[in-house]
Parts: structure tokens; sequence; C-alpha cells
């Protein structure tokens, strides 16, 4: 009894765990007696604390009805001792002696009291036994009452139990129910679902059919779950089957009714506007395009279609594909036949107006206009729905965030942020839409016929065309306008079309300008006034001192343009026209090619210039253009370098040769030892050279300076120069000096003083000749350099000649005073050659 009250059932964790899910609510006492039986217990567990007088208060019909707590409470709380009412008897005999109490020796009242005392322990035993039983009878109560607890969670959790059970039964069956009408729907459906997309079948097998009305609509909310159905049911049948076949029947009249409602309608309103704007006679004004019929009744029908095609886009299934790309073929020729000849009169109009540089430009901008209009109207046909939300959504979340802090709003970085952000989105929204019309190749098909109206017109005129200058300017407009187009998916048809416009007006600018170059520059021809050097320098010269230093610098810079050699002015002037509007590795091949052919044309006009002007003239006419020509060639930044492959047959005959003496020779084996093969290898072989034209360039130029400074050095001190020679001469052919003619006296001194009267008035006229060719001093300074090195070298040998032949020359006419006259003859002429820098004057 003990641990059933130590363990009470609240305490078990395993009962608690297993009804922590029961609504204890229905237990709860509602009848009187229930009510009742607490009440008792209540006051048998309050403990003995209740006075003696708890119980008197009580009323009659309650201690009739809880007699138990009446004599639970009168066991607990017992009588005084001076008022003993137990037994009556006991009380009588004491009332009786009462009297006699002043009267009572020590014994009595000793004993007296004893029986007092003994009184009150019968009552206190009396009392505990009924305590005893009544604590015996509320411990039992209280074990009846745990138990039958206990028993009822125990059947709750075993009814909850089974009705889980019950439950995953339920569904098992339901699925199994399901399970075995599926076959039954799909039969159903096909049975049903002719009457509402307007066929019915004459025989069992679905091939006789008669054609009605529907009763369905593309529009209506049962004709998407007609076509789950009948989609569900192809699938179903196994092919060949009656119900397959009536399946195909049934599905290809419900997508007739698509057809009938997008690829018709399409049809249909392109039909209307084409006869109603008669665009086969008078096509619509550019201006106007946007505003026209063409778009607006298509406008009008592209959300009913967008609607429908989105029924059909996601479908699984040939027929679905096919149906919507009938409605895009069908959408593209119609949107062709409306546009094609309205685009093609304004491109010729705008040819006609503004010439073929200014139609360039303006037909660009409005083929990209074009471009982005049929996108926009394409993509209200075909769009993606889940786009155009995601733009939406895009729109309300910037919104939503640019509210979100109203104090940052009010700054201007918030504003900036926010405005790139909702930039930002926007773009990758139509980044997305875009791409549906980017991938779509029938659309783009369509576009690129729209453009290719432009390409043929512009076409026309380039193969009439051989203006480098206009060739130049329509290749420059064009790539800023495709550098525009590609900018953006929309507009990627028409940069295809000023692709092919661009490749086609280079192809032309590289025809005229080999055209030109062979022309003015591999054929020239020259005339007399062309190599009438130093005639045209000093012609140029004197009409700019007349026009003075205030004349327009643009003319002045022209005059001198002209006085150049006209093959150099031709390949400047071509050059620097298509460097910038032609392929770099074409550029160069051509620089290449006509820097060949200029180098050469100057070499020979430097020859006729020799036998006309003089050597002079001529080298400084050929160091003046090569300069020149280097100089303009450098800003282009090319290397000027090719590979040259060539057929080399000088092996051919050998070859041939040894194919004919060989009569086992295999003709037709699939080998290397094939003898045709081995004749082709033998025989001919390729040879490849390098052509370096920059270096050849340099090298002609090195050349024409080192003549120039040759024959100059020859032209200042001739009289001594051959003297040199003379001296060198005999000393290599080991003859005594002091015998030759030239050594004496006499001689040495003609030739120093000879020499000293041609050297100033021949430097004078070679610096004049230099400054009519070389406008730059430090140029000019260069080249002297070198001449006069040359000319003190010259008087170093001499000097050294001359000492040779006075030590022991008395003779010959060597006196001191004669030594002394060639020595100072020599210092005046080193004097005056170390001077000559100085009389550099520029052009």
């Amino acid at each position: 009894m003990s641990s059933t009250i130590a363990t009470p059932p609240s305490s078990r964790p395993n009962i608690k765990q297993k009804t922590a899910s029961i609504n204890y609510e229905k237990y709860a006492p509602r009848t009187e007696s229930q009510l009742n039986r607490l009440s008792r217990l209540a006051s048998l567990t309050s403990g003995p604390t209740q006075k003696k007088d708890t119980a008197s208060q009580q009323s009659p019909s309650q201690q009739q009805q809880h007699p138990s707590t009446s004599l639970l409470l009168a066991a607990m709380s017992p009588p005084p001792l001076t008022t003993p009412t137990s037994h009556p008897s006991s009380s009588t005999s004491l009332n009786k002696n009462s009297n006699n109490t002043n009267t009572l020796t020590p014994i009595q009242k000793t004993l007296l009291t004893s029986q007092l005392k003994t009184t009150h322990l019968q009552n206190l035993l009396t009392t505990s036994t009924l305590l005893s039983t009544s604590l015996s009878t509320a411990l039992s109560l209280s074990t009846s009452l745990s138990q039958r607890h206990t028993n009822l969670l125990q059947h709750s959790t075993e009814l909850s139990n089974a009705a889980e059970r019950l439950q995953a039964e339920e569904a098992i069956l339901s699925r199994h129910a399901e399970d075995i009408g599926a076959p039954l729907r799909h039969y159903d459906a096909i049975d049903s679902l002719g009457v509402v997309v307007g066929v019915l079948f004459k025989d069992a097998g679905g091939k006789t059919v008669v054609r009605g009305l529907a009763k369905t609509k593309v529009d209506g909310p049962d004709y998407v779950p007609t076509l789950d159905k009948i989609d569900a049911a192809i699938a179903f049948f196994p092919p060949g089957n009656d119900y397959a076949r009536r399946a195909g029947v049934l599905r290809g009249a419900a997508l007739d009714l698509w057809r009938d409602a997008v690829t018709t309608r399409i049809k249909s309103v392109t039909r209307d506007v084409y006869d109603v704007l008669k665009l086969g006679k008078e096509p619509i004004v550019a201006d106007k395009l946007e505003a026209s019929l063409v778009y607006t009744r298509f406008y009008g029908i592209s959300s009913r279609s967008r609607q429908l095609l989105a029924i059909v886009r996601h479908r699984d299934g040939d027929a679905y594909r096919d149906l919507v790309l009938d409605a895009r073929n069908t959408y593209c020729f119609s949107r062709e036949k409306l546009l094609k000849n309205s685009v093609k009169v304004h491109m010729e109009t705008l040819r006609g107006a503004h010439g073929l540089v200014g139609m360039t430009r303006l037909a660009s901008v409005f083929l990209l206009r074009v471009c982005t209009s049929e996108t926009n109207l394409y993509l209200e046909f075909f769009g993606n729905e889940k786009d155009e939300a995601e733009e939406n959504g895009g729109g309300k979340s910037a919104v939503a965030e640019d509210g979100v802090d109203d104090d940052a709003k009010a700054t201007e970085e918030a504003i900036e942020l926010a405005a790139k952000a909702k930039m930002k989105k926007k773009n990758q929204v139509l980044l997305a839409t875009s791409r549906v019309a980017f991938d779509d190749e029938i659309f783009q098909g369509m576009l690129s016929t729209l453009c290719s109206s432009f390409y043929r017109s512009v076409r026309r005129g380039l193969v009439m065309l051989n203006d480098l200058d206009t060739l130049c300017q329509i290749v420059s407009v064009l790539r800023g306008e495709r550098a525009h187009a590609n900018q953006s998916r929309v507009t990627v048809a028409a940069s295809r079309a000023i692709s092919g416009v661009i490749q086609d007006a280079q192809e032309r600018l590289i025809f005229c300008a080999n055209m030109s170059l062979q022309k003015e520059v591999v054929r020239f021809k020259a005339k007399p006034e062309d190599l009438d050097y130093p005639n045209r320098l000093l012609e140029g010269k004197s009409k700019k001192v007349a026009t003075g230093d205030g004349s327009d610098a643009l003319q002045a810079q022209l005059e001198v343009y002209e006085a150049w050699f006209p093959p150099m002015r031709s390949v400047l002037k071509i050059l620097s026209k298509i460097f910038r509007v032609v392929e770099p590795r074409v550029f160069e091949d051509i620089a290449q090619q006509s820097v060949q052919a200029c180098t050469k044309c100057l070499k020979e006009g430097s020859m006729h210039i020799l036998m006309q002007s003089g050597v002079i003239h001529a080298d400084l006419f050929l160091v003046k253009h090569l300069l020149i020509l280097r100089e303009q060639l450098s800003p282009f930044d090319i290397n000027l370098r090719s590979i040259e492959r060539q057929l080399d047959f000088s092996e051919a005959s050998k070859a041939v040769t040894k194919f004919l003496a060989n009569r086992n020779r295999q003709l037709f084996s699939m080998s290397t030892e094939n003898a045709l093969v081995t004749l082709l290898r033998e025989g001919i072989s390729v040879q490849e050279s390098s052509v370096d034209s920059k270096r050849d360039l340099e090298d002609a130029l090195r050349s024409a300076c080192n003549d120039f400074i040759e024959h100059t050095f020859a032209k200042l001190i001739r009289p001594l120069l051959l003297f040199v020679e003379e001296c060198k001469a005999a000393t290599i052919a080991e003859v005594d000096l002091k015998q030759e003619e030239i050594v004496k006296a006499d001689k040495v001194v003609g030739i120093m003083r000879q020499t000293n009267e041609l050297f100033e008035p021949e430097m004078d006229n070679v610096t004049k000749e230099m400054a009519v060719y070389l406008e730059n001093v430090a140029t000019q300074s260069i080249l002297l350099k070198p001449v006069v090195k040359k000319i003190l070298r010259a008087l170093e040998d001499a000097r050294k000649f001359i000492g040779q032949v006075s030590e022991e020359g008395e003779g010959i006419g060597w006196t001191e005073s004669v030594k002394s006259e060639v020595e100072e003859l020599m210092k005046q002429l080193e004097v005056v050659v170390r001077g000559s820098g100085s009389k550099l004057v520029p052009r």
C-alpha cells in the first residue's frame, strides 16, 4: 500500500508520454455522487488541524452523509481531560464522589487521578483505532482510482493506435481504388470529349469521323483540362490502339480550334491591313510606321495570342511544337509581307535624297528602329509570361526598397544607388526577354530579310564608286552604327546587315586603293615637270616668300605636299586614308607593297635627276624623299614584314625523267610510295623568303646618305683627294714617292691653293642645295659631319705623304719656305673645314 502511495500515476513517465495527447476534460466529475466522493477524499486528506467545534458546526444531514468524516474528526480531536464523557458509569461515580472531594485522602485523590488518566488513554486508543481505519479506507480508494486511471490511459492509447491503423488502411484502399479506376477514366474521357471538341465517331475504331461545332472555346475554362485529359489518354493508350487513334483525332480537333484562334487570326489581320493600306502600291512613310495599322492591329491581338500560346508552348509532343512553329512562321511571313516594300522604298528614297554617305547613317538608324519595334511586337506575341512577371515583380521590389529608408532616400547617394539598381534590374529583365527573340532563327531570318534591302541598296552604289574619300567615310559611319547596334541583342540583325555592307565597302576600298597604287606608283611614268628638281622646290619656296608669313598654314602645307615626288605623295595619301578603315593585316600588306614600289620609283627618279641636274641633286632628292617616307610611316606602327612563298620547278625535269624511267611505278597505291606523289614531292618545292620593307627602306636611306657623303666629299676637295689617291697608289705599288711628279713642291703648292680656292664656293653651293632639299638644320648637320671627318682624314693623309717627301726633297723643290707655305695652306683649309658647319641655314 505504501509503495502504491509513493508512486502515483501522475509520476510515471511511460504512462505520461503515452497519454500526452489525450484530452482528460471528458473524465472530469460531473454527477453528485462523484462530487461527494471527491469532497470526502478532500476532508480525509486535510490533516488533523480541525477543532472539535468543526464537527459540531456541520448539519445533521451532512454528518449522516459523511459518517466516516465525522468519526475521523472526532478521533483526531479527543475530549479534554476535565470532561470525560466516554464512559458514563465512571463519570457518574466520579460525580458522586466529587462532592466529597475535600474529604478524600491523598490515596483516594491519587486513585481518582489515575482513573481519569486511564479513561483518557482509553479514549485516545479508541480515537487512534478509528483514525487508522479511516486512513486504510482512504488509501484503498486512492489505489483504486490510480489503477482505474492507468487502465483508462492504456485503453486510450490502444484506441489511438487503432484509429491510425484504420486511417493508413483507408489511404491504401483509396489508392488501390484510384489505380483500379485510372484506366476507366481515360476511356470515359475519350467517349465524352468528342462532343466537347466537335468530333463524332461513327464507328468503334474511330476511322469514320464527322466534324461539327465544338462546345468548348480556346478562351474557355474547360479548354486546358480538355487538352490535359486528351494528352493523358494518348500517353496511356499504346500506339495502334483504337482509343489511341480516337485520342489523336480529338487532339487534332482541339488544336484546330487553337490554330483558328491564333494562326488564322494573324493571317486574316495581315490580309485586312494589306488591303486597307494598299501596301503593294503605296508604301508607308517611315515617320508614320509605328503609328500605322501595321503595328496597332497586331498589338490589338497580341494579348490574346500570347495567352493562347502559353497553353501549348510548354507541352510535350511534336504536335504542339509543330503548332507553335507554324504560328511563328505565319507571324514572320505576315510581318515580312507588310514591311518589306515600305523598307525597300524608304532605302531608295534616302539614297536619292542624301547620297550614299548620308543614306548609310540615316538608313542604319532606321534599321535599328525597325528591329527594336519588331522585337517588342514579337515579345508581345511569343514572350514568356515568367519574364513579364519578373519584370513587374522587379519594379515592385525596387519601389519597396526605395520606401524602406526615408532618410537615406533623401540623400543624393541613396537616390543614385537606387536608380542604378533599378536600371540594372531592368537591363537584366530586358536581356532575358530579348533572348527569346534572339534564339528564334525564323524571326531573325525575317529581320535579316528586312535589313537586306539596306544591303542591296548600298551595294548598288558601292560597285559604281571609285572615290577613296567617300568609301572611307562610308566605312567609318557604318562602323559607328555597328558598334551602337552591337550593344543590344535586339538589333543583331541590323548589325549583321551593316557588317555585310562594311565588308563590301572595304573590299571596294581595297580594290580602288590597289588600282590607284598600280596607276600612280607601280606604272608611274614621270613627266619632265615631275623630275624638275630643284626647280620645283625653289618654286614652292618662292611662293611661300611671296605670300608672307601670315598666309594660310593649310595652303602652305599643301604646297609642300605638291613639291613631293608624285608616287610618294600618292602612297602616303592612300595609306593615310585607308589606315583606320581596313583590317590591320590588309593594311600592312598594302603598305608593304606600296613602300616597295615607292622606293623603286624614287630610285628611278634619282637616276633621271642625276643625268639632268647632277649627282648632288640626285642624292639629296633620294635622301629627302626617303626621310619623308620613313617619317610618315612611323605613326602607322606597322612591321612591313611578310613571308613570300614561291614554287620552285628547277628539279621538275629530273623528277619527270626519274618517273618515266621507273617501270615498276605504282600509280594507284594508297601510300607515300605512290609514283605521282613522289613526282610532286621531288619535282616541286616551296621556297620561302622573308620580306622586310621597313628594313629595305632603311637600307635604301643609308645607301643614299653614304652616296651623298662620298659625292660631297669628292666634290669639295677634288684636287687634294686626287693627290692622296695617287700617293696611296704609289705606296701600294712600292714606288718611291720622290720619283713621282705629283709630289714635287710646286705641284703640291698648286694643289693646296686650288683646293683652298675651290672649297668655300663649293661648300656654299652644297649648303644651299641642302637647304633647298632639307628643311631641318639638324639633318643637314648630320649629313655634313661625316663629310668633314673624311676631309680632315684626307688632310692628315696628305700631311703624312708630304712629310715623307719633304724631309729629303730639296732636289725636288722642298725648301723651308715651301714647307711653311704648304703647312699654312693646310691649316687654313682645316680651319675652313671645321667651321663649315656654322654656314648651314634653314630652308
